[in-house]
């Protein structure tokens, strides 16, 4: 497939969507873009792509779409209503949300775009900020292989790894394991560095320490550098944590299955964003429990 040949929409130019798209572009991809507020479409607009005015004017004749926005109330705002990006897509076209939703909302993104004549794909990523700005994130992908398969190429120009989960709606069910992992390990991360100063042992012993053992979820090699500096610069928001987390218990109920460890990280990372942690980086629930004690 000659991607240089077919049109590509980019929805959603937030942290991670303004990134994707700019490798997108880094690799020839003749790009149209939009996002709700202006500004953040302006780099991607000086590094080549068009900036449209409208989601309507971004998916006009568009062959591929990918949309990646904050919550699942976004999407439907901007894809699913009524004159939004969905419904003006030509028949035969490929919707592929990155986007971090529920996988029964995923599945009512399937029906609608089935009623458009729009095949659909649900892949959300795995990474942060730098992992999206290197092309090293992680594509979880519910779908039918076959188209899979044809739009593979882009996203490997956007990650290292494409995971073909299962069939619709299964890319957002393996992505609400994974970021309940993440919330979870970072709360014991940051109790079991409290614990060992409340016990006398060094600070930064600790930190050098802990993230290197066999124990230790890899990923707090880094934050460990956040706590160290007290600068929790955001690479993945901490309000868009609770809001995935809420949404793994929202899975959960309609699923019939308790989560008793994921309510419980939820309702502290809602009590950190009610106290203005929201647009930090998650790793500072580290700071909130510490302020805590």
């Amino acid at each position: 497939m000659q991607y240089e040949k077919r049109k590509v929409a980019f929805i959603g130019l937030g942290i991670m969507g303004s990134r994707m798209a700019m490798n997108l572009l880094k690799n020839g991809i003749g790009l149209v873009v939009y996002n709700r507020s202006k500004e953040p479409g302006e780099l991607l607009k000086s590094a080549g792509a068009t900036l449209a005015n409208s989601v309507k004017e971004a998916v006009d004749g568009a062959d591929i779409v990918f949309s990646m926005l904050s919550t699942p109330e976004v999407v439907k705002q901007v894809m699913l209503s009524e004159g939004g990006g969905l419904a003006n897509m030509k028949k035969g076209a490929v919707w592929i949300d990155c986007s971090t939703v529920n996988p029964s909302f995923s599945l009512e993104s399937k029906t609608a775009s089935e009623k458009y004549g729009v095949e659909f794909l649900d892949a959300p990523v795995a990474g942060t900020k730098p992992h999206a700005e290197n092309a090293q994130l992680t594509f979880f992908v519910g779908g039918p292989e076959t188209l899979v398969e044809s739009v593979r190429p882009l996203m490997d120009f956007m990650g290292q790894k494409v995971l073909h989960i299962g069939p619709l709606g299964k890319g957002a069910s393996f992505k609400m394991l994974v970021n309940a992992m993440l919330a979870q390990s970072m709360i014991i991360f940051s109790e079991t560095i409290l614990l060992g100063e409340k016990m006398g042992i060094d600070k930064d012993f600790l930190l050098n320490t802990i993230p290197n053992l066999v124990v230790s979820a890899p990923f707090t090699k880094f934050k460990a550098e956040m706590i160290r500096n007290e600068k929790y610069d955001v690479q993945f928001p901490l309000e868009w944590m609770h809001k995935d987390l809420h949404l793994a218990a929202l899975t959960a109920y309609e699923n019939d299955q308790p989560l008793y460890l994921v309510n419980i990280a939820k309702e502290l990372f809602a009590d950190a964003k009610k106290s203005g942690m929201g647009r930090l980086d998650f790793a500072a629930i580290h700071d909130y429990l510490e302020k805590k004690k």
